[in-house]
């Protein structure tokens, strides 16, 4: 059962609806975070909260919540949901206004947040490994709308997701605009060579991803040696290991990427990370009654 939260209280599927005048709508002008929740209780809601925040205040978007409301509000959501794991999805979007691309004809924000469940990827592609290619379609460059935040224009994201699938391929490596490598299509990229993991900088048109600063950490914690450092395909094509990050697809690794299989897939390097991210979820999110 999808749960649905609209400007301030829970409604009904049906009724949870926005008006064709709302900016959101005709001009994707908003922002939004994807947030999972395990044993009833959120991962990393105060990052997710804060970008949510920053996002907004870098569009001049008024957030007529505060955070803290938010967050009683995703536990309300959660309360509600018939599933102790899901997702959430929390939106806010300028607003209803007049036709035409003037933010200040909005008077006041639209807000609402789902819980549902959420399945990215399938079972056989997380132990097998995703296929994936270089995606001919580039990543907006930063000096056109800054990675950092997470709005709700996709649509050059969504054309390398639908590339992909037309190569038959699960996932597409979207490069900036200097053939670097930015991110995927919703997701962040790693790759591990020699025993290094290297990650793309945000400065290359990676989305500051909360589940890449986990691995981050994560890498850190277990001893690895971990970079941010620029990445070509090149990186990948001759990576020993490499897998990718999101929220709601959590850790994947990569089999296969333009043909090139990846020497170790999953890797040792990957298996370690992921043992210690799904370890952090778990004494992060434990039961308050175990």
């Amino acid at each position: 059962m999808t749960v649905c939260w609209l400007n301030g209280q829970i409604v009904p599927r049906e009724k949870a609806t926005v008006s064709i005048f709302d900016h959101g709508v005709l001009y994707g002008d908003g922002v939004f975070e994807g947030i999972r929740f395990y044993n009833n209780r959120v991962f990393r809601l105060e990052s997710h909260l804060q970008r949510l925040h920053d996002s907004a205040a870098a569009l001049a978007l008024d957030m007529p919540f505060s955070l803290e409301q938010l967050a009683i509000a995703i536990t309300d959501v959660i309360e509600a949901f018939h599933l102790a794991d899901g997702y959430i999805r929390l939106v806010i979007t300028r607003g209803e206004g007049r036709l035409g691309i003037n933010p200040f004809n909005c008077s006041t924000p639209t807000v609402f947040i789902i819980a549902d469940e959420l399945a990215l990827v399938e079972d056989s592609i997380k132990a097998e490994g995703a296929k994936l290619i270089v995606a001919s379609i580039r990543r907006t460059p930063s000096s056109s709308l800054e990675p950092r935040i997470k709005s709700l224009n996709y649509l050059n994201n969504i054309q390398a997701l639908m590339e992909a699938k037309y190569a038959n391929a699960d996932e597409a490596i979207m490069l900036n605009h200097e053939g670097k490598i930015a991110e995927g299509s919703a997701d962040n990229v790693f790759i591990v060579k020699n025993n290094i993991v290297k990650t793309p900088p945000t400065i290359d048109g990676a989305l500051e991803g909360i589940t890449r600063g986990v691995v981050i950490d994560v890498a850190r914690e277990l001893g690895l040696t971990m970079l941010e450092c620029s990445l070509t395909p090149y990186d990948i094509y001759t990576a020993d290991e490499c897998f990718l990050t999101g929220t709601g697809m959590e850790l994947l690794p990569v089999r296969e990427i333009d043909g090139r299989s990846i020497a170790h897939c999953p890797g040792e390097t990957y298996q370690k990370i992921y043992h210690g991210f799904r370890g952090l979820i778990e004494r992060e999110t434990a039961s308050l009654f175990c």
